[in-house]
């Protein structure tokens, strides 16, 4: 395409495959129908005022992106345009488009409207690399191009009749510092050597370049300014600020100009100004669809995402509101936190003492008396066990300001429910299994404070190994868990009937065994209970993975645990208050925040020997 002589100034007006700060990317082959096609050159893409047309630009697809060359009018406006360019002030294009096709952020198709001006556009690449320096006194003028940091310029004729003999191809044009096209190759410019101005300036390094751009540069400015000492011309950076000016495309309203509250679509505002006036967003839809206000896009409906009406349009759409009132929990299984602090023992005071007399040993037996012999006296062992109590607490913070803010829930209310759920969590946690803190933790609730039921004394809970063959599948340890617990049985001497409190995957493998032609065993968790000689199967998620150490002959070994089988009532919360659990709150001056605080001060211990089994496997 040959481009009309007299432009001022060149360079992308958009660049393909170039994420924008909008969030759109224009692909190529947009903007391909416009080869030489001449839109308005405007203002910062202000439309209100025919003032804002600061002349033309011709549009030149290329396979990087679309190149334009932009004249400025002889307008006040126009002129200023052209020195904030020559001046550096100004150094960015932004384009207008409607007709669009796009796939979610990506840009297929579209019809230029106009070029503007911009202070800084969403595509940061969309830049002007060409000045063109008009003299004042002559026909020559200069192309001086913004390229890699530095200008090079390149002196052509004004004329195809006039000019130096060495430079008078005025189709001459440079797109950048290693291409040079001639319009007439055949032509040979030369002094002598043979060699065509293109041969000649191909074969500069990148240094004889910069040193030509700055020699150039000083002729022009000291033809122009009649400067003798000028400086070469310079890039201005472009830097980001926090507000810039977007890529504005017609249905597009991320492409909004920031300073304007420009939409994507000209006459959306009529739209809206039609509603006031009907009284009816509806129907100021409906008669400016029958108008043609709102055309329908072209194209295939699958390539474009959407091809009729105006995207965006959820931007009138009321805000989404939340289900539920307060965030949900996202949170481990505790339903049986509450029946594990329901079915303990508790008493008033928290320094808990256990004496137990040991009367299994023979000496204690009753005996047989004959007249006239000595009567022996029975002889038995007392057992000791004290058990201090520990502190457990939950503990929040928040800023006063951050609380101020929060105007939709109770955040206060919403958080102290949380507080009080996790502390009633952990308490369980520490009776049933521990929790699971490494000894020297700061945060340790000790162990001989709050006795985990799993791990306790022999004297309290019996362990109970479930053997297993190597290989063993989960059906063989479901049926030899059920035989142990059944086997188990006589060993336990604690209240009523227990409960057995383990994994889901144990109790799942339970479930599906089946008999010899594929019926299920057991058909609900009741019926496994039954099968165990227990009370309930308890699902425990915290039990996953769980170890036990097991001292075999002076070696200590670690098994995986199965389960425990235990009646909770033989298990004893010593509080001074009752089990109570108290609440403080705070406001700190210094800081401006508000504090929160649970705990709870106890102890917890089985009170009754041999109340527990933990059954564990052990491969044989």
């Amino acid at each position: 395409m040959k481009i009309p002589k007299g432009w001022d100034f060149a360079g992308w007006a958009a660049k393909y495959d170039v994420l924008c700060t909008d969030g759109t990317t224009i692909k190529p082959g947009f903007g391909a129908s416009q080869n030489g096609a001449k839109v308005p050159l405007m203002w910062n893409h202000n439309h209100e005022s025919i003032g804002e047309v600061l002349g033309h630009a011709i549009l030149e697809p290329r396979p990087e992106g679309i190149y334009c060359y932009a004249y400025c009018n002889k307008s006040e406006e126009g002129q200023k345009a052209k020195e904030c360019v020559g001046n550096g002030d100004i150094d960015a294009f932004s384009i207008w488009a409607n007709n669009l096709k796009r796939k979610a952020g990506d840009i297929y198709h579209g019809m230029i409207r106009e070029v503007s001006l911009v202070m800084s556009g969403a595509d940061k690449t969309a830049l002007i690399d060409t000045i063109v320096a008009h003299g004042e006194e002559s026909e020559e003028e200069a192309e001086i191009m913004f390229l890699g940091g530095y200008a090079e310029m390149i002196m052509h004729s004004d004329s195809e009749d006039e000019g130096d003999e060495d430079m008078e191809d005025d189709n001459m044009t440079v797109q950048n510092p290693d291409e040079i096209e001639h319009a007439d190759e055949g032509e040979q410019q030369n002094s002598g050597s043979g060699k065509t101005v293109a041969d000649v300036l191909k074969t500069f390094n990148e240094e004889q370049k910069k040193a030509m751009a700055i020699v150039i540069a000083q002729i022009l400015q000291d033809q122009k300014k009649g400067d003798s000492n000028p400086a070469p011309a310079e890039k201005k950076d472009n830097k980001e600020e926090e507000e810039v000016k977007h890529n504005v495309f017609s249905q597009n309203a991320q492409g909004a100009a920031a300073t304007q509250n420009f939409i994507s679509h000209d006459d959306l505002k009529a739209i809206l100004k039609d509603a006031k006036k009907l009284g009816s967003l509806k129907e100021a839809w409906h008669e400016n669809l029958e108008s043609g206000v709102l055309a329908h896009a072209d194209g295939d409906a699958s390539a474009a995402g959407v091809d009729y009406g105006i995207t965006n349009l959820d931007y009138l759409f009321p805000d989404a509101r939340t289900i539920e009132a307060r965030p949900d929990f996202i949170k481990r299984d505790t339903t049986w936190v509450d029946g594990v602090l329901s079915s303990t023992h508790h008493t008033p005071f928290s320094r808990v003492k256990s004496i137990h007399a040991d009367i299994t040993e023979d000496k204690a037996r009753a005996l047989g008396y004959m007249k006239g012999k000595y009567k022996k006296e029975e002889v038995f062992s007392l057992l000791k066990r004290v058990t201090e109590p520990q502190t457990i607490i939950k503990k929040q913070r928040f800023d006063k300001d951050d609380i101020d803010d929060i105007v939709d829930i109770d955040v206060i209310a919403w958080v102290k429910a949380e507080m009080q759920m996790m502390l009633r969590e952990e308490v369980a946690r520490a009776i049933l299994i521990g929790d699971g803190r490494p000894a020297d933790d700061d945060d340790k609730i000790h162990e001989d404070r709050i006795r985990p039921v799993y791990n306790d004394a022999d004297l309290y809970t019996v362990k109970y190994a479930v053997e297993i063959p190597q290989n063993a599948t989960d059906e063989d340890k479901a049926k030899a868990l059920i035989k142990a617990l059944i086997k188990a049985r006589k060993l336990y001497k604690g209240s009523g009937n227990p409960k057995f409190y383990t994994t889901q995957d144990e109790l799942t493998n339970a479930l599906l065994l089946e008999d010899g032609i594929g019926h299920r065993l057991y058909k609900s968790e009741a019926e496994v209970a039954t099968a165990m000689r227990v009370s309930a199967v308890i699902d425990v998620e915290v039990m996953d993975g769980l170890t036990i150490e097991i001292d075999e002959n002076g070696t200590k070994k670690r098994y995986p645990v199965a389960g425990t089988e235990v009646n909770l009532a033989d298990y004893n919360i010593g509080t001074n208050k009752g089990a109570k659990t108290d609440f403080f709150d705070d406001f700190d001056l210094d800081y401006n925040q508000y504090k929160y605080l649970y705990e709870t001060r106890m102890s917890g211990a089985l009170i009754k020997p041999f109340s527990a089994i933990t059954f564990y496997y052990k491969v044989v």
